[in-house]
């Protein structure tokens, strides 16, 4: 079961926390892991810095927040560190913050689980159970949660009376591959991602036999799973496409995946005028060679996209920062997640000219990265297996 680091003002020592209780009566409820198997290595700072529960201090500033150019100070508070509030997903992605619900909702991608870190009492409890391997999160500008479900190869919105719409599970009558981020427009619109990374065993289900992501038959995508493909699809017929749907109902191709292959994280500039989308390595199926892993610009005109650049090719002092989703904030600075060895792995954040700033180091490689908080100043980070916060002195631009 996750574990819980109490207390946003310190980190613990490895020693000493089997006998800590857990905030909230049914976590009182719950066998405790031990603390040694729950608490990362680090090999970054020097002395090793440790994350699980006790009482050593935090340091400030923090080491493992470095400042490349010195305007990156401006966005940090000095008096604060990384936390890490909460472990023991398997793989944590899409956090999204709900400014109304004052909670952050995010998926445990192959655990079939969508949790909710609660603000006011810093506790994380399961919010849909099964979720559908539900992957990217947002809110709309109505307070509505919109997900993507790489089980159901579908986009989904949750509406306030608790009813679901199913906003695309289809384009041009062929099944989606399986959306994997989105983004909501001041217009109405819902920009999303549609790469074929859910169409496995781990985050969803492969294609029926000789679909692109199971080609000889070898695996039956029903065991375990009897309603795979009951809906969304059974096998992969489309490119890998970033798409705009429209508040009528229209679903169009705004990225092609001749333009860009294998797209994943999405966001807009604060001023809505730019689009950022992730290309990341080739996917299950994918016939060509796949993305390089880097992050690239596009002009928005309307409900169309133009002057397409590369933002940033995710490199750092020779090592590759495999980028998977990321947010801008309120000043146009990009914060995104870094995929890579212990040391570069966590946040690369950029100016709105591409330059790199700083860097936040975690133990585990970042998927996903939200703003959140009442004042929407703290970042949240899905790191592997665990969730990390960090306080800023920017706020996030967009809802959710």
């Amino acid at each position: 079961m996750p574990m819980h680091d109490r207390g946003l003002s310190r980190r613990g020592i490895i020693a000493g926390a089997a006998g800590a209780t857990l905030l909230g009566h049914s976590a009182r409820a719950q066998n405790r892991t031990d603390a040694a198997q729950a608490t990362p290595p680090s090999v970054i700072t020097t002395p090793a810095r440790q994350w699980g529960r006790g009482a050593a201090p935090d340091i400030y500033p923090d080491p493992d927040i470095i400042v490349v150019d010195p305007t990156f100070k401006q966005l940090l508070l000095g008096i604060t560190a990384i936390r890490r509030v909460w472990t023991g997903f398997k793989w944590a992605e899409g956090p999204a913050w709900s400014s109304e619900g004052q909670y952050l909702v995010f998926s445990d991608v192959q655990a079939n689980i969508q949790y909710r870190y609660i603000w006011d009492d810093q506790r994380v409890t399961k919010f849909r159970d099964p979720s559908w391997n539900s992957n990217g999160n947002a809110f709309d500008f109505q307070g509505r949660q919109l997900s993507t479900e790489d089980f159901n190869r579908r986009v989904v919105r949750w509406e306030h009376d608790g009813t679901m719409t199913v906003i695309a599970d289809q384009f041009e009558g062929k099944a989606l591959n399986s959306p994997n981020d989105l983004v909501p427009h001041p217009d109405g619109s819902i920009w999303f991602t549609d790469p074929p990374y859910g169409d496995t065993l781990s985050e969803g289900h492969p294609d029926d036999a000789g679909g692109p992501t199971n080609t000889a038959g070898t695996l039956n995508p029903r065991i375990g799973a009897p309603n795979a493909g009951v809906i969304g699809g059974r096998t992969r017929v489309l490119p890998n496409t970033v798409y705009r749907w429209d508040p009528v109902g229209q679903l169009d191709v705004v990225i092609t995946e001749d333009q860009l292959p294998d797209p994943n994280g999405i966001c807009f500039s604060p001023d809505y005028k730019i689009l950022y989308v992730i290309s990341t390595g080739r996917g299950p199926g994918d016939q060509g060679p796949g993305g390089k892993s880097v992050v690239f610009a596009f002009d928005v005109q309307g409900g169309k996209l133009a002057n397409l650049r590369q933002f940033t090719d995710m490199m750092v002092d020779g090592v590759k920062c495999g980028p998977d989703g990321m947010r801008a904030d309120v000043f146009g600075n990009l914060w995104i997640s870094s995929n890579t060895v212990l040391g570069y792995a966590g946040v690369l954040v950029f100016s709105p000219e591409g330059k790199l700033l700083g860097r936040i180091r975690l133990p585990e490689v970042c998927a996903n990265l939200t703003f959140g908080g009442p004042k929407r100043n703290m970042l949240f980070m899905c790191a592997s297996q665990s969730l990390y916060l960090l306080q800023l002195q920017t706020q996030g631009a967009a809802p959710g």
